[in-house]
């Protein structure tokens, strides 16, 4: 008789990344919040892979908002991290997201929150970077 499929528990790693991305997005939330920004979700997910961390209002402007959390910069900025690939998945989720809310013209930008540090601390360091990239090319809206 064969054995039985056995499913493994969730490795503790997965869990605590889970958690510190949430952190990260609670302190790039409440930071947005207190420059003035006016959040409209987080965590928007508009299908199995494309999801959206935070999108909010500056102003006229909507924004979207990627958040980078790391505990430590050895491997570079988490800026860094969101290369050509991330990008291209940010602006096909924020093309998305336009459509899908009938959205008429609008200005829009990308902004990325990086936040270093590990749950507990008491100071992380935020970065707020505006406008950090454009929509990619072929996302362009007619």
């Amino acid at each position: 008789m064969p054995a039985l499929a056995r499913s493994r528990p969730m490795p503790n790693d997965a869990v605590k990344k889970s958690d510190t991305g949430l952190w990260g997005e609670k302190l790039a939330m409440e930071m947005l919040a207190g420059k003035g920004y006016k959040i409209l979700g987080s965590r928007v997910q508009l299908d199995a892979r494309d999801e959206i961390d935070i999108v909010a209002r500056d102003g006229e402007a909507l924004v979207f908002v990627e958040v980078k959390t790391r505990a430590a910069e050895i491997f570079g900025s988490p800026m860094s991290f969101v290369d050509r690939k991330k990008r291209h998945v940010l602006s096909r989720a924020a093309t998305r997201y336009l459509k899908r809310k009938k959205f008429p013209a609008v200005n829009f930008r990308f902004d990325v929150v990086e936040v270093i540090g590990r749950m507990g601390d008491e100071a992380p360091t935020i970065r707020h970077i505006e406008n950090a990239f454009n929509l990619d090319r072929i996302y362009y809206l007619p």
